[in-house]
């Protein structure tokens, strides 16, 4: 017999038996996702072997949130199955606020597709298909997915060591391979509402297989999932990719290629007027400004490390027999112009800075409105001093940022 306690109390639990409903008050056991057993999340029905002080994980818990959606992402997968029979099955974690799961399959899918999966999902929890965690070999695990055609499973099952024990999740006949823990059966899911699909590369890697994401939501109660997408609705109204086209800041042209920024006259003053703030401040604090070339030869990357560690992410041109880099960062430059003549202790600290342009290969599916390019202005600044100054420096440079970040100009 194991002695388990239990929020403050002691109870006795039969060793090798799944925490259950007789073990909690019932108003307790309906709102319980999962336990958590010396720091260990288990699932309800998870074999209590040994003493332990048991910890009820509910919704309101970070981790309680994560089993539930975690659960509500393999219902979903579920309901595709059923629904397009051959897909084939990647991942599906759970993700804040929220989980996805990322599918091959020939069909493409449409709005439509996902309320016919948010439909089947319903039917899928209405049902309440128990969870039932199992444990298999490595081998075993292998030959089961093998047979299933399951290439993405089989893919990561042979990433793990030789005599790795596997645990498989089922509801229903759906099975899926997941280190679990889930909610005790499907009818435990009460909000779900699927929200969007888009593209994505197996291991996000472009060389590898195109999958098709859907990205959903879970809740357990329906006014805080109502809530949650009423904040969705008003952040679509606030996108920074719509305002930016509708009072004339900023355009991306397809003529032009993506990631690449043109400033519409109203973001180029807007610009202006930044600039010339950064420009003052940067000037009162003893910064000097400088500016530099936008590209270099590939020397100067190979000196400062950037080329074998950050070769895939820049732009590598080749002009009169060399090779030549569009800068991806301003420090190497900095450091050229510091380094151009002999300089003394006393003549420190000595302040550089510049809006410096850089550029950077991002791939295509990264790409976002302003908050992801190829091509942007730096706030770069560099400081040279002596050991002894560097306390203060670096205080200096924190108040500053801090100040920056702070002004509403």
């Amino acid at each position: 017999m194991a002695r388990v306690l239990l929020q403050g109390k002691e109870i006795v639990v039969k060793d090798g038996v799944g925490f259950d409903e007789e073990h909690l008050p019932s108003k307790v056991y309906k709102k319980v996702l999962a336990v958590k057993c010396n720091d260990e999340l288990l699932d309800l029905s998870g074999k209590i072997d040994g003493d332990c002080e048991i910890e009820p994980i509910t919704f309101n818990e970070e981790e309680g949130k994560e089993i539930y959606r975690h659960s509500a992402a393999h219902i979903m997968a579920q309901a595709v199955g059923e629904l397009y029979p051959g897909t084939k099955f990647a991942i599906g974690p759970a993700i804040e606020n929220g989980f996805y799961y990322d599918f091959e399959l020939k069909h493409r899918f449409t709005d439509d597709d996902l309320r016919k999966i948010e439909k089947k999902m319903k039917e899928i929890i209405a049902k309440d298909y128990k969870f039932e965690r199992r444990e298999v070999s490595r081998e075993e695990a292998l030959k089961i997915f093998k047979e299933r055609d399951d290439k993405f499973k089989v893919e990561i099952i042979e990433e793990l060591p030789e005599g790795s024990v596997i645990t498989l999740y089922k509801q229903g006949n759906f099975e899926d391979l997941c280190r679990g823990p889930h909610i005790p059966s499907t009818g435990k899911m009460h909000e779900i509402k699927l929200l969007s699909v888009a593209g994505a590369y197996w291991r996000g890697d472009e060389n590898r297989e195109q999958l098709q994401r859907i990205y959903g939501t879970a809740f357990r109660d329906k006014k805080e999932m109502d809530a949650y997408l009423r904040i969705l609705e008003e952040a679509k109204k606030r996108d920074h990719r719509v305002l930016g086209k509708q009072l004339g800041i900023y355009s991306i042209f397809k003529e032009a290629g993506p990631g690449l920024i043109f400033w519409q006259p109203n973001g180029a003053i807007m610009i202006e007027i930044i600039e010339r703030f950064w420009k003052d401040e940067h000037l009162k604090r003893g910064y000097q400004l400088v500016r530099i070339p936008h590209i270099a030869k590939s020397d100067l990357w190979h000196t400062s490390g950037h080329y074998e560690f950050y070769r895939e992410n820049m732009y590598v041109l080749n002009i009169d027999d060399y090779e030549y880099v569009l800068k991806p960062m301003n420090c190497p430059g900095h450091i050229l112009i510091y380094k151009s003549k002999t300089r003394s202790y006393r003549d420190l600290p000595i302040k550089f800075a510049e809006l410096g342009t850089v550029y950077r290969y991002e791939r295509s599916g990264t790409l976002h409105g302003l908050l992801r390019v190829r091509g942007f202005t730096q706030d770069d600044g560099h400081v040279f001093c002596t050991p002894e100054q560097l306390p203060e420096e670096v205080v200096k440079v924190i108040e500053f940022a801090q100040f920056m970040m702070e002004t509403w100009i």
